[in-house]
């Protein structure tokens, strides 16, 4: 399979595919790298696709350069990438993990298509389960600015004031979001709240989990991925 490496503004790149008509644009979750779309090229590409697949920030090969994995700096990113990807493609698509699609709802106004895999659907409502999980108040963090929490997971002020202060755009594309049944990120509730509000199309893996990666999870992944592209 062809593939380039890209730079598009700060964000590192590649594109998988010959040239063709129609694209995907990659974003992994939290932990991820813009690698991780391959995978997902070597399904889409026989189908008449490129796939563009961007680092997001302090992620892959932007470790290490002072970046931080917050919406604001996501946002611009995904941006640029979008706007370059629609004066080269008719028709842009998106497959996206987790935060990815959190930050791509952010910033993508109006994908063909979406491809949605363990979404962070409503990310105030997960910053406030966080909240109840480090038994902290939301008077404590405003006090405090930032909390460090016994699962990894840093609280902060400012960032739940962002989320409030910017909200998604309402798609009106078609979505197929894949989901674990086991997911703790996102509750069903939500979820399905979305699904039926955007009327989208939902797969559940009974048993599975926020990250699809044992054999088995990558498995029904894969063809999910094949039936919905």
């Amino acid at each position: 399979m062809k593939t380039q490496s890209l730079e598009i503004g700060g964000a590192t790149a590649i594109l998988y595919g010959e040239t063709r008509e129609k694209a995907y644009l990659f974003l992994h979750g939290q932990m991820g790298c813009k690698e991780e779309g391959e995978a997902f090229a070597r399904l889409a590409c026989p189908k008449g696709y490129q796939v563009l697949a961007i680092d997001l920030p302090d992620h892959g090969q932007r470790r290490n350069r002072g970046e931080e994995l917050t919406p604001w700096a996501a946002q611009p990113d995904i941006r640029r990438a979008v706007a370059w990807a629609e004066e080269r493609w008719e028709q842009v698509s998106l497959r996206a993990n987790s935060i990815g699609a959190y930050f791509a709802m952010l910033a993508f106004e109006n994908p063909h298509h979406a491809l949605l895999v363990s979404p962070i659907l409503n990310m105030e409502e997960l910053i406030r389960t966080m909240m109840v999980w480090a038994r902290v108040t939301e008077e404590q963090l405003r006090e405090q600015g930032e909390i460090v929490t016994s699962f990894g997971q840093t609280l902060s002020w400012n960032y739940l004031c962002w989320v409030r202060e910017h909200p998604v755009h309402d798609w009106t594309c078609p979505v197929d979001i894949l989901y674990g049944s086991g997911d703790t990120m996102t509750s069903r509730h939500q979820v399905e709240e979305y699904v039926q509000n955007h009327n989208a199309h939902l797969t559940v893996m009974e048993g599975g989990e926020h990250w699809f990666h044992t054999p088995e999870q990558l498995e029904v992944l894969r063809e999910w991925e094949k039936r919905s592209i």
